[in-house]
């Protein structure tokens, strides 16, 4: 990949982001919600950064850990950007049972930090028993489900709410919440 320095950038040049994943859902979600945040366009494109967490993350500090390490290897990678993004999907258990949720987090190339937590769903029992064995969210839901892939569309919050909030939608909000610190730079 090559790509402009921030400091070469005319005003009308797009800022670039990088996200922590090749998913395409993510890349997508990302663009969309930068793109409505800061009503401008952004040029979004995705890398393989390493996590640091099982492929399946439990609980808050184990997926925020990722989604954080996603961020900071995207910037290692690649430091010339504008922005860097971790999306990391967790899971979690209460006395309800076991819900999915996400974790964001974006670091700008001032050294500012935003994070957001996206809303939590629980899971059918059947889902749940495969995680629990150490299955990851998105091959359980593929199994339960016969699906093929389902992480790279609609994921589980597409599957079980019938694509009213697909896997897209459920992210994008976010990452909207996680840009607050950088939409208001003077109080924060």
């Amino acid at each position: 990949m090559q790509f402009k320095r921030r400091e070469n950038l005319k005003p009308s040049e797009k800022l670039l982001v990088l996200v922590g994943s090749k998913n395409p859902v993510k890349i997508s979600c990302t663009e969309d919600a930068f793109t409505q945040a800061f009503n401008r366009s952004f040029l979004v494109e995705g890398i393989h950064a390493f996590s640091g967490v099982p492929d399946q993350p439990i609980g808050d500090e184990q997926t925020l850990l990722g989604a954080k390490n996603r961020a900071q290897n995207s910037r290692d990678v690649f430091p010339e950007a504008n922005f860097w993004v971790g999306i990391e999907g967790g899971v979690d258990e209460d006395a309800h049972g076991m819900f999915a949720f996400a974790w964001i987090y974006i670091l700008g190339k001032n050294g500012k930090k935003g994070q957001a937590k996206t809303g939590c769903f629980y899971l059918p029992k059947k889902v749940a028993d495969l995680v629990k064995d150490g299955m990851e969210l998105g091959k359980a839901d593929d199994l339960i489900f016969e699906k093929e892939n389902s992480k790279q569309s609609g994921g589980s919050v597409g599957i079980l709410t019938k694509g009213v909030i697909n896997r897209s939608a459920y992210y994008e909000q976010a990452i909207i919440l996680a840009l607050i610190p950088f939409l208001n730079e003077n109080i924060y």
